[in-house]
Parts: C-alpha cells; sequence; structure tokens
C-alpha cells in the first residue's frame, strides 16, 4: 500500500478545522482504514504471515521546534500509537500478521519541493543536513519483509 500524506505548514492559530480534518484523515484514518482491510483481506483468505509496512516519520516520536510543522507531527504521533495498538491487537489475536513501522528523517526526495513549492530552498536544506535516500527506506523495507516470522520489527 501506498499512502500519500498531507501536510499543510501552519500555525496551530491559523488552522482551520477543514485543514486538521484533511490531515487527519490523510495521515491518519486513511492508513487505518487500509490496514483495516488488509488484515482482514488476509484472515479471509487464510494468510497468517503477512505484513504490513508504515512509513511514518521520525516526528511521529518527536517535536521539532518549527510550529509549522506540529500538528503534522500530532498526526504522526498517532499513527506511532495506532500501530502499535495494532501490533498489540494482533498478538493478542495469535495470528503471525505482522505491522511494522519505518519512521525515516528526512529523505532526498522532490517531496520537500512540492510541500514549500520551492525547489531552490528545498535543495539548500537538503544540502545543509544528512539525508537519507529513498532507497535507504527500501533497504529498510525489504529487510523486514525478509524477516522470519517470529520477528517483529
Amino acid at each position: 500500500l501506498w499512502f500519500k500524506v498531507s501536510v499543510i505548514l501552519l500555525l496551530f492559530s491559523d488552522g482551520t478545522p477543514e485543514q486538521w480534518r484533511e490531515m487527519l484523515d490523510i495521515n491518519v484514518v486513511s492508513v487505518c482504514l487500509c490496514t483495516s482491510q488488509a488484515i482482514k483481506s488476509m484472515k479471509d483468505r487464510n494468510i497468517d504471515d503477512g505484513q504490513i509496512i508504515h512509513i511514518n516519520s521520525t516526528l511521529g516520536h518527536r517535536v521539532v521546534p518549527w510550529p509549522q510543522l506540529h500538528f503534522y507531527a500530532a498526526t504522526k504521533h498517532a499513527m506511532t500509537a495506532l500501530t502499535e495498538g495494532m501490533r498489540q491487537e494482533l498478538r493478542e489475536d495469535n495470528t503471525n500478521i505482522r505491522i511494522a513501522s519505518i519512521s525515516p528523517g528526512l529523505v532526498a526526495t522532490e517531496f520537500l519541493a512540492q510541500m514549500i513549492n520551492d525547489g531552490a530552498a528545498a535543495k539548500k536544506m537538503y544540502e545543509s543536513v544528512p539525508c537519507l535516500e529513498a532507497k535507504d527506506v527500501a533497504s529498510s523495507v525489504l529487510h523486514i519483509l525478509s524477516s522470519p516470522v517470529h520477528v517483529q520489527v
């Protein structure tokens, strides 16, 4: 599954309920809906060793001093908690279906340039700090997929 994320750069005081709902719907509700349906599909087809991988963010584990990202970070914290809750539910259900979460930091992609609508500023940001590359995230996905059934990442 692939999820589009919603990042609206705004301060809480400038945000509207519609903007907050959009970010929650895309970053939390849609992931939960797809995950729920994937688990149901696996169980319906007697797949007991399936894997679901959420691509989260380091902002799901900390809050950075950039106020415009605080609500986005809140949605990612929600996904961190929900993923762990889903993992515990599956364990209680005695299934081998596993859920993993990868929380990369800044990854050098077109995402930042599109988010801020400024390719030059994005390039400058990528050059100013060590960044991951898409292949680094892909390598983590492959590691999870190749893990034995008794390993929970």
